[in-house]
């Protein structure tokens, strides 16, 4: 059920990045966009040039509230598989000690063959 709410999710962002990306700047605050510009292709087009603009910003809009639901309903479904408590309500005498460190006699280990050749 996850895996296929997370395909869903990631197609629903490619689409609405798209949607976004094919949409006409109104800003104009860069110096792109704005005027003139070719827009609509008159009575021959498909669509008229607020048209476009009405349809994909509606599509924006519906996008984004499905990606926004997928949202939310992947959250509380990863937040299902965990269990509830906290550290701070672990008991202090359950942490971990390390085991003490083994130490070698005290007494140092003669070598059996002298390291330096007698002369």
């Amino acid at each position: 059920m996850e895996q296929i709410l997370l395909v869903v999710h990631l197609l629903i962002a490619v689409v609405l990045i798209g949607v976004v990306l094919m949409q006409r700047s109104e800003g104009g605050g860069l110096g792109i966009g704005g005027g003139g510009g070719g827009g609509g292709g008159g009575m021959s087009g498909f669509m008229t040039g607020r048209g476009t603009a009405n349809f994909l910003t509606r599509t924006t809009a519906i996008l984004a509230a499905c990606f926004m639901a997928t949202s939310i309903t992947l959250a509380i479904l990863a937040g299902g598989h965990r269990e509830g408590g906290s550290i701070l309500d672990q008991p202090v005498g359950d942490t971990f000690t390390p085991p003490a460190p083994v130490l070698p006699d005290s007494s140092p280990a003669e070598p059996a063959e002298p390291s330096v050749p007698l002369q």
